[in-house]
C-alpha cells in the first residue's frame, strides 16, 4: 500500500505523461497500476495537489500540474484562466466571489495565492466557486476592477 505522498508523486507522474481529463480516468489508472484508490481520496489529492485542468481542444480538459517560475509567469497564466475559465466577478465589501467553469476554480485560487500579495488575506475554492477576501474594502473594490480586465484580457 502506498503512503498518501507516494500516491501523490504517482498521481503527478501520471498527468505529466498521459492525457487524464477526469477523476474516475484517473482512479482507473491508478487501479491499473495496482493502487488500491476510491474517487474521494483521488478527489482529495488533486485538491491537495492544486491541480489545473487546462483545454485540449473539442471541449475537452486534462489535468495538469500549475507551472509557474515567478510572478510574470503567474500573472500571465492567471490572465489566460481567467479568459478562459471565469465567467462572473460579484463583491461585497472586502469579499470577492468568482465564478468559473465547472472544475476550475482550485487551478484559478491557486494562482491568485501565488501572487503572494498583501491586500489578498486568502481565497477558498470550491468546484466551480472561489471566496477571495481582500483585506479592506477600498482593496477588495481595486481587486474587483483588476480581476475583471483580467477577464476581458
Amino acid at each position: 500500500m502506498l503512503s498518501k505522498d507516494q500516491r501523490q508523486k504517482r498521481i503527478q507522474d501520471i498527468i505529466a505523461r498521459e492525457s487524464i481529463s477526469t477523476q474516475s480516468e484517473l482512479v482507473d489508472r491508478l487501479r491499473a497500476d495496482g493502487v488500491a484508490v476510491t474517487q474521494a481520496t483521488v478527489s482529495r489529492d488533486i485538491n491537495e495537489l492544486r491541480l489545473v485542468r487546462l483545454p485540449i481542444g473539442k471541449g475537452r480538459h486534462r489535468y495538469a500540474l500549475a507551472h509557474v517560475q515567478d510572478d510574470r509567469d503567474v500573472t500571465e497564466e492567471l490572465g489566460n484562466l481567467f479568459q478562459n475559465f471565469v465567467h462572473d466577478i460579484d463583491r461585497g465589501e472586502n469579499v470577492l466571489v468568482i465564478n468559473t467553469t465547472q472544475g476550475h476554480a482550485s487551478g484559478v485560487a491557486l494562482l491568485l495565492d501565488k501572487l503572494r500579495r498583501d491586500d489578498i488575506v486568502g481565497t477558498l475554492a470550491g468546484d466551480d466557486t472561489i471566496l477571495v477576501i481582500a483585506r479592506t474594502s477600498a482593496e477588495g473594490e481595486a481587486l474587483m476592477e483588476e480581476l475583471h480586465e483580467l477577464m476581458l484580457g
